[in-house]
């Protein structure tokens, strides 16, 4: 803010204006310092006098220009005689303040004289200090320079004399005339110490040190070139000692790192070159497959198909190159495999510096993966192109792909074999075997293709989808199989190859099945068997021999691959079998339907008659006759012709899937007597007879026309086992052995033709058919059976309860006793399980 005289002086040079007092003067009373300000703040015209950039000229401008200058120029006088009054006050309130500052600064101007006499006098010795020390100052600094090129002179003499020391005796090394007996690493000691001792020094520049210079670099390439041919020398033969040695030299030269850099890109490139050599059909042009040539007549041609005459030699040539090609790139990897071996093991025997941690940092990958790596780039990369350039190498590569396989399996297992060396890294990790083997997936894609075509069409043309009732030869069928043999021994020494091949033939065999099924004849007159084989059966008995052949044959060559080949075909030779079944079911079908029903007339017989007529009475009854004429006629018309092998009986050992039907039925036959001879009812001694010589009969009848009852197991045991039981008393049925060979349901349903009529059986109680009630004990277990039975017996013992009799048959307590051990027997099975 502008000081009261600064601001009375201006308005005192305005001569227009006549200052007065006036009536708006400010009061006589006393104000403050900061009353005053705060009020001349708040003042619209004062306030502008308080900023920090006021213009006088803007100001005065303002004011001639509002027409107000006279009153504005009043008021700001008005205002410098309050300032002044104020500042009045002001003084004579400090008027003893005041005069002691004055006292203090007169104090501070006489302190002050004294202080700038004495910096004076100090100012005048600094400088005759000053004068005096310079000379001294000079001579030390002129000595110190003396000292310090004396002392460089010295370390340049003494390097000199050293480099000179040592440069002898680096020439002394070397002047060995006898290479094996050559000290290289200490030659390449001398010669690094030299080199370090000019480069710290800079000892460039002195004569004799160049010219001893000239012999040095002359004798590091001379190293150079002696250690390069040990280390080479040393890699390709696995000499670790050599290769020590080699490595030795370039460490002790400094340049480790940068030769084994070298080293890597030098086999790296003779990898790559080796596999692009090996798939250049220039070159196999060119050179032929046996010395001869190929590049006149005959020889390949631009788009990589050989001219007539040449493609076998071309073909040789060129399995020979990819057999060089693999031998080179197994010396390739083991090489570098061995270098890397020597550099993890091999130290500086004065620092202790492990030489692979010289040439490698954390992190980088190890050198044999290096070079693996781009051996698998190239061969990646050249098959590819290959592939697509080239369909006579293609051709070659997918038919021969096992061979191709092969040749890239036998290299990994080479590399794996001769790189198999306790607490060493192999020269190759799964992952690079993977790798390898993906750069021919390619053709193997193709050669599966080519598999899958090959069987395919093989299938198609013997069961063409046009022609449907055709039945295949015997030779067609002799080919698929001998087809499917072959394209598995093409592979079998390879088992993943093996596998993948198998894919293949299952979806073959599903689509052999899927067409042999398509021939099958249907409807009636294929499961007619009152008559002859018709025609459309005999086809049918054809296609199930063909499928049962190959089913057979197909599941023999399994049994000598591993089991994971049998799970492969599993599902399309269970196929095969369902269709072969399919082609004969319903002819068993409907045979064993009419066996059946000529069973089912043993309920129509009378074994009741009690007599001697009855008892001398030797004929079979007429359904047993009946069965026996199905049965037999049945085994002329139809199975002669399924089993042409078998005169009579299927013999053992010759198991095939019309065997098992053949088998089936005949269990079923005697199961299907069984429980309805175990139904007859009443049964008088003489029916006992009669039913035995039917038990005979029937034995006989499918032992000479189905199947061996012997080899039937448990329904033939309990057959033999039913004849003596129904003779046995009663009292002697609890305790008999022959129980155990029957179903206790049998035994409980022929325990009713001993009791009393009012016993009723299920099917009496029920009122039910024979046939009935022979589908309902199809459907139910024992236990069922017999809750069954035991409501009869509770029917029957309620009845005799009713009478008041206090007797009971003797079936009765045998009954119940033979069906609580059926519940027993099932509660212990139920725990075995739930323990299991």
């Amino acid at each position: 803010m502008s000081s009261p005289a600064v601001q009375r002086s201006s308005t005192q040079r305005l001569p227009t204006f006549k200052i007065t007092t006036t009536s708006s003067a400010p009061p006589t009373t006393t104000t403050t310092p900061s009353s005053l300000l705060d009020s001349f703040a708040s003042d619209p015209i004062f306030s502008k006098f308080l900023s920090s950039d006021f213009n006088s000229t803007k100001f005065s401008s303002e004011a001639l220009s509002s027409g107000t200058a006279a009153a504005r120029a009043e008021k700001i006088q008005d205002g410098i005689h309050l300032l002044e009054k104020q500042l009045r006050s002001e003084v004579l309130s400090r008027h003893d303040d005041l005069l002691s500052q004055l006292s203090s600064v007169k104090d501070a101007d006489s302190s002050l004289s004294t202080i700038r006499s004495a910096v004076s006098s100090l100012q005048s010795s600094v400088r005759r200090v000053r004068s005096e020390i310079a000379d001294p100052n000079r001579q030390i600094r002129s000595k110190t320079v003396q000292l310090s090129n004396l002392h460089v002179t010295v370390d340049l003499l003494q390097s000199t004399v050293r480099v000179i020391r040592l440069s002898k005796k680096l020439r002394d090394v070397m002047s060995e005339p006898e290479v094996e007996k050559l000290d290289l690493s200490k030659a390449a000691q001398l010669h690094s110490e030299i080199i370090r001792l000019c480069n710290e020094n800079d000892l460039s520049g002195i004569d004799v040190i160049d010219e001893e210079m000239k012999l040095v670099y002359e004798a590091g390439n001379r190293l150079r070139s002696q250690g390069m041919k040990v280390l080479e020398r040393g890699v390709e033969g696995f000499n670790q000692a050599e290769v020590g040695a080699g490595l030795q030299v370039f460490y002790n030269l400094g340049e480790l790192k940068l030769t084994v850099d070298g080293l890597i890109n030098k086999y790296k490139s003779q990898g790559v070159k080796s596999v692009s050599v090996a798939l250049d059909m220039k070159t196999i042009s060119s050179s032929g497959g046996g010395g001869g040539g190929f590049g006149g007549p005959g020889g390949i041609q631009r788009s990589g198909t050989p001219q007539i005459g040449s493609g076998a030699k071309a073909k040789e040539a060129l399995w020979q190159r990819m057999a060089a090609c693999m031998d080179q790139l197994h010396s390739v990897v083991v090489a570098i495999w061995h270098l890397q071996r020597v550099l993890s093991k091999k130290r500086d025997p004065f620092t202790h510096v492990l030489l692979l941690d010289e040439v490698m940092q954390e992190g980088d990958p190890i050198l044999t993966a290096r070079v693996w790596e781009a051996i698998v780039k190239a061969f990646a990369n050249q098959m590819k192109s290959t592939f697509t350039a080239s369909s006579f190498v293609k051709e070659i590569f997918t038919v021969g792909y096992p061979k191709l396989f092969t040749m890239i399996d036998n290299l990994l297992e080479r590399i794996e074999r001769d790189t198999d060396v306790k607490g060493v890294l192999p020269a190759i990790t799964v992952e690079g075997r993977d790798q390898m083997i993906s750069a021919i997936e390619v053709f193997q894609t193709a050669f599966l293709a080519l598999c899958l075509s090959r069987l395919s069409d093989l299938v198609n043309g013997v069961f063409p989808m046009s022609n449907r009732g055709s039945v295949p030869l015997k030779e067609h069928i002799s080919r698929i199989i001998a087809r499917i043999q072959e394209e598995i021994e093409a592979v079998q020494l390879d088992a993943r190859l093996t596998l993948l091949v198998l894919r293949e033939i299952s979806k073959v065999l599903l689509l052999l099945a899927q067409r042999a099924e398509y021939q099958i004849s249907t409807g009636p007159e294929a499961r007619q068997i009152s008559g002859p084989a018709t025609p459309a059966q005999l086809r049918n008995f054809t296609l199930c021999q063909h499928l049962q052949d190959i089913h057979g044959s197909i599941s023999t060559i399994t049994k000598r691959l591993p089991t994971i080949a049998s799970d492969i075909l599993s599902p399309s030779l269970n196929t095969i079998y369902e269709v072969a079944c399919e082609s004969v079911t319903s002819l068993f079908q409907s045979m064993l339907e009419r066996l059946e029903s000529c069973i089912l007339q043993i309920h129509n017989q009378n074994f009741a008659p009690i007599g001697t007529d009855a008892a001398m009475d030797n004929n079979s009854s007429p359904y047993m006759e009946e069965l026996q004429k199905h049965i037999s006629h049945f085994r002329t018309e139809f199975l002669s012709k399924l089993l042409p092998s078998s005169a009579k009986v299927i013999s053992i050992g010759t198991e095939t899937i019309c065997t098992r039907l053949v088998q089936s039925m005949a269990s079923r036959v005697l199961i299907f007597f069984i429980r309805h001879a175990s139904l007859v009812r009443p049964l008088s001694e003489s029916g006992k007879l009669r039913m035995a010589r039917d038990m005979a009969e029937l034995e006989l009848a499918v032992g000479q026309n189905l199947f061996p009852v012997e080899q039937l197991g448990a329904p033939y045991r309990a057959l033999r086992a039913l004849r003596p039981v129904i003779f046995l008393e009663t009292s002697q049925l609890g305790s008999s052995p022959l129980l155990q060979d029957l179903p206790p349901s049998v035994i409980l349903h022929h325990l009713y033709s001993r009791g009393p009529d009012e016993l009723q059986s299920p099917m009496q109680r029920n009122k039910l058919t024979p046939v009935q009630y022979s589908l309902w004990l199809d459907s139910q277990g024992e236990d069922q059976i017999w809750k069954g039975i035991k409501a009869t017996l509770d029917d029957y013992a309620v009845q005799v309860r009713a009478r008041g009799d206090r007797e009971f048959s003797p079936v009765y307590p045998l009954m119940l006793s033979l069906g609580s051990s059926i519940s027993e027997n099932n509660a212990v099975s139920r725990i075995s399980n739930t323990t299991n």
